[in-house]
């Protein structure tokens, strides 16, 4: 039997989320045994107008001829999933949104007439349907090998909705917000990291994105009872995860909260 063929494609992005793969180690040689991985730049393979089963979408659309590629890799993917928070949700490279991109590229580049780009910098299922997205910044080798599985097996991928504060206690890590003050994003942040950085003392500063259900208003009086101006709190909704709408509207808000 012809073995399922699948894609790896990279936008505007580090190129961090595609390296899940290659962090398979071992686990990449039995995948290679059980499909036929047709483009990949990062590992060798290119085809990017192949006719796939399953394409994995890495970064955002931020220029004129991403937003036509993306249109052409739907056409030939069966299934599609996008993989960390700049496909998901524009990534850090979103906070151009948030102002004046003409402006910025002037202030940094010589000759910003050459450069061609987008206003803003989008989501993938801003632009196409997407079947199934895996948070995180960069996601984890485990979601990639799980969301494959699911499919291969013809089973729709499922990802855990739990917070990050559920995974601290789980893991018996002591809470940084309760015990040291830290304005952490735990609370309204969805897991998947392993609260990695609670597990060293810090803040969880909000790489896999608004968690299920995230009372960002409740939240946001939490972090300016320890102090955090409205500013502050804005920084943290509008970080890497931006351009995510739970955070997004939460942070604007505050941005455009008028002093009393």
């Amino acid at each position: 039997m012809e073995k399922p063929r699948i894609a790896i494609h990279k936008f505007t992005s580090c190129d961090g989320c595609q390296l899940a793969f290659l962090h398979l180690g071992e686990d990449l040689l039995d995948l290679a045994e059980k499909v036929d991985i047709v483009h990949f730049v990062e590992m060798g393979p290119i085809n990017p107008l192949a006719k796939v089963d399953v394409a994995y979408i890495e970064g955002s659309i931020s220029t004129p001829e991403e937003k036509e590629r993306i249109q052409h890799i739907r056409t030939n993917s069966r299934y599609v999933i996008t993989i960390g928070a700049c496909a998901t949700a524009g990534g850090i490279q979103a906070l151009r949104n948030l102002g004046n991109t003409q402006e910025w590229m002037k202030a940094i580049y010589a000759t910003p007439d050459t450069i061609s780009t987008l206003n803003t910098s989008t989501a993938i299922s801003d632009h196409i349907k997407v079947d199934f997205e895996i948070y995180g910044c960069p996601v984890n080798t485990q979601q990639i090998l799980a969301s494959l599985l699911s499919v291969l097996n013809k089973v729709n991928p499922t990802a855990s909705k739990d917070k990050v504060c559920l995974e601290c206690k789980r893991l018996g890590y002591t809470c940084v917000m309760v015990t040291k003050g830290e304005p952490c994003m735990g609370p309204v942040t969805h897991t998947g990291c392993g609260a990695l950085c609670p597990s060293v003392g810090r803040a969880c500063y909000a790489c896999y994105g608004p968690a299920e259900n995230t009372n960002t208003a409740s939240f946001t009086q939490w972090l300016s009872s320890l102090g955090l101006s409205d500013a502050e709190i804005a920084r943290r909704f509008l970080f890497i995860q931006n351009n995510a709408p739970a955070f997004k509207e939460a942070g604007l808000k505050l941005r455009t909260k008028k002093k009393p």
